[in-house]
C-alpha cells in the first residue's frame, strides 16, 4: 500500500455547502487490475489533522496466482494505519515482528527515527481467488516524537468498541467518538471512525475536533443539503457542527482527522519529517544499505527512486 506510485488528487466539482472546505477526488491508477486511489496528500491540503497520507485500496479480486508482494522499504517520522475490510496481509519488519492483518484489525506501525517492512499476501491464501479491499493511512509524529524509537502494535476487531443505535453504526479504530474509547496507541490527538449508516439514517460529525474529514467508501450521503457518491473527500471546515444522512441504501464512510500539527512536514516517498535534512540522512541511509533488514524477507528491497 504505501509503496503504490499514484498521482495527485485534484479538486472535485464546485458546491453550495458552505461546510465544506474541500472536495478532493482522489486520483485513481490500476495497477496489473488493482486499483489504489490516493485522497492525501494534495496541492490544496497536505494534512487532516495527524493525517498526512490516504490510500483507497481496491475493491478487487487477486485471480489464483495473483498476489499482493510490497518488497521491503523503510519509512521514518510517522505512523502507518492499516485497516482492511477484505482479505489478508502478512506483515513483517526490521523489529522481528510477523502478523497477519485481517479484516476490522488494526496494525500500527510507528517508524520513528527508522523501521523497514514488507507487505505480501499470505503464503497459505496464495493460489485461489481472494477479495482484497482496505485503507491505509500515515500520521505525522509529532516533531519532539519524530525520532523516537520504532514500534509495532496489532489491535484485533474484537477489542475495537463498536457504537449502534437508530440506522447508526460505528466502529471506533482511533480516538473517542460518540463517547467510546478506542485502545489504539495514539501520539496526538486523532480521531478514525468505521461509519455505517442505513438507508436514510443520520448521524452528526461535532466540531470537537480542530480537523476533520470524511471518505465516502459506499452508497451517498448528504450534507447540508449537498449531496455526495462514493470515493470523495470531503474536509469540513473548523467549528461547524454538520449532520451527515444516508441515502435510501445507506452508506459507509471514514472520519478522521484530530488535533492540527504544528510545523511543516516534509514528505517524500516514505519518509516524513519537519527536517528536509533528515529526509536527505534517510535516504542516503536506505541507499549505502544502513537501515536494519527484515527477518524472514531479507532477500529483496525497493530500491531508493531516482
Amino acid at each position: 500500500m504505501s509503496f503504490f506510485p499514484g498521482n495527485d488528487p485534484h479538486p472535485g466539482d464546485a458546491f453550495s455547502c458552505d461546510a465544506i472546505e474541500h472536495l478532493i477526488i482522489p486520483s485513481s491508477r490500476d495497477i496489473g487490475g488493482f486499483s489504489v486511489r490516493r485522497a492525501l496528500p494534495t496541492a490544496r491540503r497536505r494534512m487532516v489533522g495527524p493525517f498526512i497520507f490516504f490510500d483507497r485500496m481496491g475493491p478487487a479480486i487477486l485471480r489464483g496466482g495473483e498476489a499482493m508482494d510490497v518488497r521491503p522499504h523503510p519509512h521514518i517520522g510517522l505512523s502507518t494505519v492499516t485497516y482492511l475490510f477484505d482479505g489478508a496481509i502478512r506483515h513483517r519488519d526490521s523489529l522481528g515482528t510477523e502478523m497477519v492483518i485481517r479484516p476490522g484489525d488494526v496494525n500500527l506501525m510507528t517508524a520513528g527515527r527508522g523501521i523497514v517492512h514488507s507487505e505480501r499476501s499470505p503464503e497459505e491464501m496464495r493460489g485461489g481467488d481472494m477479495a482484497m479491499s482496505g485503507l491505509q493511512t500515515w500520521l505525522a509524529l509529532p516533531e519532539a516524537m519524530e525520532e523516537i524509537d520504532p514500534a509495532f502494535e496489532h489491535t484485533a476487531t474484537t477489542e475495537l468498541p463498536e457504537i449502534s443505535h437508530g440506522g447508526v453504526h460505528a466502529r471506533i479504530v482511533m480516538g473517542q467518538f460518540g463517547g467510546a474509547l478506542s485502545p489504539v496507541r495514539q501520539h496526538s490527538g486523532t480521531l478514525y471512525v468505521d461509519l455505517r449508516l442505513e438507508g436514510s439514517a443520520s448521524a452528526p460529525f461535532d466540531a470537537e475536533w480542530e480537523e476533520r474529514a470524511l471518505y465516502l467508501l459506499e452508497g451517498e450521503i448528504e450534507i447540508a443539503g449537498d449531496r455526495f457518491s462514493p470515493d470523495q473527500l470531503l474536509v469540513l471546515r473548523p467549528g461547524d457542527a454538520i449532520t451527515i444522512k444516508a441515502g435510501p441504501a445507506g452508506a459507509r464512510m471514514m472520519l478522521f482527522g484530530g488535533d492540527s500539527m504544528p510545523g511543516k512536514r516534509h514528505i517524500w516517498w516514505n519518509f516524513v519529517s519537519s527536517s528536509k535534512e533528515r529526509i536527505e540522512q534517510a535516504k542516503a541511509e536506505w541507499r549505502s544499505g544502513r537501515f536494519d533488514i527484515v527477518p524472514g524477507d531479507a532477500e529483496e528491497f525497493i530500491p531508493l527512486p531516482e
